[in-house]
């Protein structure tokens, strides 16, 4: 193929000194020849796209078979500024533990991560949770972290006088003015996460309140696998695949796309200690769900949080990323969401139908307010998910039905068939906050009065406010 281009050039810079019809008779093969050395060149383009992006492993794994010192290295873990991307650094330590609280507090540089301003731009990253690391090995760990602000408070507080509408904050704040007097300022703020990155510690607290119910969750994290230019990963580059329909749970490889990268992070997940109970191919090609469950209590947000951490670190080993757009791909496909399945105490036992109904009734009666919990925009992100295709309910109307994956809550059939079990509420979006979708939940269904009141709403209208906090 490295001569063709020269052969090529002679034949059309000769073609007035050489016999038409010799020029005619050679013109189809020159053209294929053309086009398939075209065909070459932008797929060696592509290869060099993500060559530009890989290093060579071999030379690492060296490293790592390094014998191993005295020391330990924390992997330190936080929500970020947008509240739904993960950062990390590592420390090094001179003691192993499995007990976050013998971990030192640390710090970054919040103005680099969307959280603080540069003038004041330390934020603290307490430990929550510790998982042994599948990347490093032997004694390093991950950790799990919560962002404190610097009076060791969680990290962007709620404000007193919250109120929010369709994907925007609107807040009244308390500042001096030059005149050394307090005003009230009313402000309009674009979205919570600004506000805050430190849902776990609210999430917490319901939980502590509500552990005579012993809440169980599942959650169903839907994911997409993009190539380094954001094309879906196994898509034709200048088309698109064929109709949905045999992708799902599907086997072979004009079917499923980056099987080796889900593979990859199952056993990472195992071997971190997830709870992660399972995995198949999505509906739309190159999409793909894990389950993690049955977690109780405030462990679902922790372990789901590092099940991610992890989806990226094994889709990056692989040059690959891993979205959590709940709608990334617009048209006739499926898009992404984090199905919770949830029961209580109650519902898990014989009866426990009655309880299960009783809290979709209940869920029935805040469906916007659980719509603005859902995703990290207020209910914006899951506009474009939520329309009622595509295996969804619409996003302002709320339903239940039994085996049904176009209803708000489905019960499943062996839940109905045996009169006790669990139910599914399929509207969180794939890059929700765990925190947020178990907390509403809990409220909703487990809590009484001033405990289960969720202050976000949901209104499709940016124009008009929510009520307040």
């Amino acid at each position: 193929m490295a001569k063709t281009p020269r052969a090529i050039h002679f034949l059309i810079a000769h073609r007035s000194t050489l016999a038409f019809p010799f020029f005619r008779c050679f013109l189809p093969l020159i053209c294929s020849i053309s086009l398939e050395h075209f065909v070459c060149r932008e797929e060696s383009a592509r290869m060099s796209l993500r060559a530009q992006f890989a290093c060579d492993k071999s030379v690492t794994a060296k490293f790592y078979a390094l014998p191993e010192s005295d020391k330990v290295q924390y992997s330190y873990v936080w929500l970020d500024g947008t509240g739904e991307n993960l950062r990390t650094k590592t420390c090094t330590l001179d003691f192993e533990t499995t007990k976050p609280d013998d971990l030192p507090v640390w710090n970054f540089d919040g103005s680099s991560t969307g959280q603080a301003s540069g003038d004041d731009s330390d934020v603290y990253i307490k430990p929550v949770a510790i998982f042994p690391c599948p990347f490093r090995r032997g004694k390093n760990k991950l950790v799990m972290c919560e962002t404190l602000d610097r009076h060791m408070q969680p990290h962007g507080e709620r404000l007193s006088g919250l109120e929010c509408s369709h994907g925007c904050l609107y807040v009244f704040r308390r500042k001096r003015d030059q005149r050394d007097q307090n005003v009230t300022l009313f402000s309009r703020v674009l979205c919570l996460r600004e506000q805050s990155t430190n849902n776990r510690r609210k999430c917490a607290e319901v939980m502590e309140k509500a552990k005579d119910h012993h809440p169980w969750f599942g959650m169903e994290q839907e994911y997409t696998l993009l190539d380094i230019d954001g094309h879906p990963f196994g898509w034709p580059k200048n088309g698109f695949p064929g109709p949905q329909g045999p992708y799902y749970c599907g086997v072979g490889a004009g079917r499923v796309y980056g099987r080796d990268v889900v593979e990859a992070h199952y056993r990472a997940c195992l071997y971190a200690g997830i709870r992660i109970s399972g995995t198949n191919a999505e509906v739309m090609p190159g999409q793909w769900e894990y389950q993690v469950g049955p977690v109780e209590g405030i462990d679902m947000g922790d372990q789901l949080w590092m099940s991610r951490f992890l989806l990226h670190r094994v889709a990056e080993e692989f040059g690959i990323v891993a979205s959590l757009d709940p709608k990334p791909i617009k048209g006739d496909w499926n898009g992404a969401g984090c199905h919770t399945n949830f029961s209580t105490d109650v519902m898990r036992k014989e009866g426990g139908m009655n309880a299960i109904l009783e809290a979709i009734d209940k869920l029935s009666l805040v469906h916007p307010q659980h719509i603005a919990y859902y995703d990290p925009k207020g209910g914006k992100d899951n506009e474009r998910r939520l329309t009622g295709q595509h295996e969804t309910a619409s996003i302002d109307q709320f339903s239940y039905g039994v085996a049904s994956r176009a209803a708000s809550i489905r019960i499943p059939r062996e839940t109905d068939d045996k009169g006790f079990g669990y139910f599914e509420d399929r509207r969180p979006s794939s890059n929700c906050d765990p925190y947020n979708v178990c907390a509403a939940l809990v409220r909703t269904v487990c809590l009484e009065g001033a405990d289960r009141k969720l202050s976000m709403l949901y209104v499709p209208d940016t124009s008009k406010l929510c009520r307040q906090a």
